[in-house]
């Protein structure tokens, strides 16, 4: 399904293993790849595998047997690899290699420096595998590599980021790995053949994994397609199409969850300001009855913060529009041509704070082919001009008009306060008059039940449109329109350069993460 994130098993380990360990060494393969389909029913596994002969080859033979599509990421063309292969094992890599659902050369992630052209290019292979992977399957003795480009130095790709990009440099969060014992010697067999352990943490493998299996599940029920962002006359190619596919679907569950979080907003101001009411009645006017209606308030205000926990409405908003937003920057890069990616660029805020959404960029980018050129001012610089313009204008009614409704209940509210003031001064006591007023408990009571009412809507109008952030929202429209503006002025000085396109990715990514910084204070709550 091209609107949904693939879980991504990359596979490293030995090429020499052993005779008598290799049933054991499949059974263990086969029993962590079904455990990662059991457990993650919505999402599709792929093997990424570079087909080398050993560990590979039998990982690959467990996936077809398990029906896992194989992506064959290999480190030079077939013609000059098989080289590297003879006998039965040339025959399984024929095999393997016809049987995989893609295959690719990876590009090379690092300069070359010079090494044997073969071990950098099996380098390059492990470092792919590693960063395009959620979790590395190794089959290893647990021994540390002189070679440079073997089994423990992919592993070390994967924990520890052990590798230096030519074009940029990346910080990479600590990747898991599935260690499965594979001993080359006798003398290593100090345990079982097949022993699996587990390196990274857990828990943050888990969060990633749960998080991208849960928007798999919301995608597959997510029908409609928001903006084309493709221009009409450029011809699509299967990357990009894919991936605008997933950008309607993670813009759609943006503006679905949004949507909710702002409903659930107003219900609670809505509910606090009722509460408010009935207890001031219940006070003031000794109208008994008001009682149930608070107990009423306070049920609904637990029940809608209990689907507020439960839906994860404000997260998955935040989480699904910092997607879309990344994916909408990655299709641009892909359309001008360029071999940037937004996994290599992304700000290290967002790697900490959604790190399925940094998964999910540099798995989506698996296989992506290097495309001509195309002009992308008007798709994306003026396309993006014009959205922050009109988005700033809508923003900027919408805060007006909020202001206009807060400042209009605290005039209110003085105004009846100074009612309330001149009442007490000449009719409750306050100044030594000769005359009285009769009714002066009641009016009382009915002046403090209005001015605790609109005193309490006035606190939760604001509470309510304080949380929206109106005024950084214009703010933030109003300076992505001045950096297009001042893009669209460069792109005619120095034409479409990586260098422009790379600035203007970053700069994008950066906002996106500003952005959610701040509306991740703006949970919902309910505070009297």
């Amino acid at each position: 399904m091209n609107n949904t994130i693939p879980l991504v098993i990359g596979v490293t380990g030995h090429r020499n293993i052993r005779k008598e360990d290799r049933t054991a060494l499949y059974a263990a393969v086969c029993a962590e790849l079904n455990r990662l389909k059991e457990r993650f029913l919505h999402s599709r596994l792929i093997m990424l595998n570079s087909l080398a002969e050993g560990a590979d080859l039998l990982c690959a033979e467990a996936a077809k047997a398990l029906s896992i599509p194989v992506i064959a990421a290999l480190p030079m063309a077939c013609s000059e690899y098989e080289k590297d292969f003879s006998g039965e094992a040339l025959i399984s890599f024929r095999s393997a290699y016809e049987s995989t659902e893609e295959r690719f050369v990876v590009p090379a992630t690092e300069q070359e420096n010079g090494a044997d052209p073969r071990e950098f290019a099996y380098r390059q292979a492990g470092i792919y595998v590693a960063t395009h992977a959620h979790i590395l399957l190794a089959l290893w003795d647990g021994e540390k590599g002189t070679s440079g480009c073997g089994t423990a130095e992919t592993v070390a790709f994967m924990r520890e980021g052990s590798f230096r990009p030519a074009r940029n440099p990346l910080l990479r969060k600590p990747g898991c790995v599935i260690h499965v014992f594979a001993p080359r010697t006798e003398e290593e067999a100090a345990q079982p053949a097949g022993t699996v352990r587990f390196l990274g943490d857990p828990k943050a493998l888990e969060d990633i994994l749960k998080s991208t299996d849960t928007f798999n599940r919301l995608a597959t029920k997510q029908t409609g397609q928001t903006e084309k962002l493709l221009p009409p006359d450029e011809e699509p190619d299967a990357f990009s199409s894919r991936l605008e596919q997933l950008y309607g679907t993670a813009d759609a569950l943006s503006l679905r969850f949004g949507k909710r979080y702002r409903r659930l907003l107003a219900a609670l101001a809505i509910i606090s300001t009722i509460l408010t009411v009935a207890f001031l009645l219940y006070d003031e006017a000794e109208l008994h009855g008001m009682i149930l209606v608070c107990g009423g308030m306070l049920l609904a205000a637990f029940l809608l913060l209990q689907f507020g926990t439960k839906s994860a409405s404000h997260r998955r908003y935040l989480e699904y529009r910092t997607l879309a937003e990344n994916l909408r920057v990655q299709i641009f890069l892909h359309l001008a041509g360029s071999g940037i990616t937004v996994a290599a660029v992304l700000p290290w805020s967002e790697r900490e704070e959604t790190a399925w959404v940094a998964a999910a960029l540099e798995v989506l980018v698996i296989g992506k082919p290097q495309r001509a050129p195309s002009p992308i001012r008007d798709c994306w610089v003026r396309a993006q001009r014009r959205y922050h313009s009109e988005a700033k204008k809508k923003s900027t009614r919408t805060a007006v008009g909020s202001g206009r409704i807060v400042t209009i209940a605290t005039r209110m509210s003085i105004t009846l306060y100074l009612a309330v003031l001149a009442f007490e001064l000449l009719w409750g006591g306050l100044l030594p008059l000769p005359w009285s007023f009769a009714k002066t408990e009641t009016i009382r009571t009915a002046a403090k039940l209005l001015l605790g009412s609109i005193s309490a809507a006035t606190l939760f109008i604001a509470n309510y449109y304080g949380k929206l952030s109106l005024p950084r929202v214009v703010s933030d429209h109003e300076k992505m329109e001045r950096l297009y503006e001042s893009v669209d002025r460069k792109l005619d000085r120095e034409g479409q350069t990586d260098e422009l396109l790379m600035l203007l990715a970053r700069e994008e990514l950066i906002e996106n993460a500003n952005w959610c910084a701040y509306q991740r204070d703006n949970g919902i709550d309910f505070n009297l």
